[in-house]
């Protein structure tokens, strides 16, 4: 089955690699996560005019998408990105650590962790929202129906797990820094137990589990499955601007977490293909002034100040309070290790919820 899942990717960059390109051309290969569509085609196409004007050389992009881990093991299991873009630092920590085709300090290359834009996780409802779901308690109301993402394989379904997890240690401690006070251990400890019944009984709600975040907006919006769907902001945003207003609308609840998707180059990629040069243009694009009015056009938070100012008050973005994976979890691989690993918490909650 994983042959077979990953055999399409394989054979798209054996073409890829394989064609013959002109003395002025490079093809470059992204392979990114699932809801970034959108967001890399405008991308590329003002970046390949951007580079003809400062190189006079043209470049050819193919873009792959799918959940982040399920990408990252494409990538392991053979497929030859020039640069990856996706939305876990574990799950290019794994590709360094198990093919040590990028050094396992890839993250100190590019500014903000090697992370041009964040994210969060926000609620996207039915309209006028007929479960009342303003927050993450009344996401265990009974009658209350849940699309997300599956962890194993999916970037923002592991973001809103945690984001969960969060919220119930913020409401339990009050002051989220008690996780790291010797004398608060034992208030902790509580507040830690309390975070596993409530994503246990969340999970109890989940009425399905795609692979990724583009195939859960489908199922919820085209499929017409659950009352809520957990999701990318960006992703909820465009389920909006797709299907209209008077199909769904976003709830933001009080606590989120900030989602920060990372970028890296391949270096053995793209040593071996002659492609460092592009690739290298490419990802410090996205933290151009043009490359960040593209991010925020797609609603992903850019990380220049004045651009994020500008499309927060034209609406794309909310204030909501966010913590981050660092302050509460450890970062990502001690999250990964305790909670998304075989035999972890979610095996451990997921099998008790069914």
């Amino acid at each position: 089955m994983k042959k077979a899942l990953f055999a399409p990717l394989l054979l798209l960059v054996a073409l890829t690699v394989g064609c013959p390109s002109t003395s002025n051309q490079s093809v470059l290969v992204n392979v990114s996560y699932d809801p970034t569509r959108e967001l890399y085609r405008d991308f590329n196409e003002a970046f390949k005019a951007h580079y003809r004007k400062e190189t006079g050389e043209s470049v050819r992009i193919e873009v792959t998408h799918g959940g982040s881990s399920a990408q990252a093991r494409s990538v392991i299991e053979g497929l030859e990105a020039d640069v990856v873009t996706l939305a876990l630092a574990f799950d290019i920590d794994n590709i360094a650590q198990r093919t040590g085709v990028l050094p396992l300090d890839w993250q100190q290359r590019f500014p903000h962790n090697s992370t041009p834009y964040s994210s969060t996780v926000v609620f996207l409802v039915r309209k006028d929202n007929p479960k009342n779901i303003k927050e993450w308690d009344d996401l265990l109301k009974p009658d209350v129906k849940i699309v997300v993402a599956h962890p194993k394989t999916s970037g923002v379904a592991r973001w809103a797990y945690l984001a969960a997890w969060g919220y119930v240690l913020k409401r339990e401690l009050g002051d989220l820094t008690k996780l790291h006070d010797p004398d608060a251990a034992d208030e902790v400890a509580v507040a830690q137990t309390k975070a596993k019944e409530f994503i246990t009984a969340l999970y109890k709600n989940v009425v399905n589990l795609p692979p990724g975040a583009r195939s859960a907006s489908q199922t919820f919006m085209q499929n017409q499955q659950g009352d809520v769907l957990l999701d990318w902001e960006n992703q909820a945003e465009l389920s909006i601007n797709e299907f209209g207003k008077e199909k769904c609308e976003i709830v933001v609840p009080s606590i989120s977490i900030l989602a920060e998707p990372p970028v890296a180059i391949l270096d053995e990629n793209v040593d071996k293909r002659g492609t460092r040069k592009v690739a290298e243009a490419y990802l410090n694009f996205l933290y151009s002034k043009e490359g960040q009015e593209i991010v925020a056009k797609h609603y992903y938070r850019p990380r220049d100040a004045e651009i994020l100012q500008k499309y927060t008050e034209k609406g794309n973005f909310v204030s909501v309070e966010m913590f981050t994976i660092d302050d509460v979890f450890g970062g990502w691989q001690k999250a990964q290790q305790e909670h998304f690993d075989d035999g972890g918490v979610f095996d451990q909650i997921y099998s008790v919820g069914r």
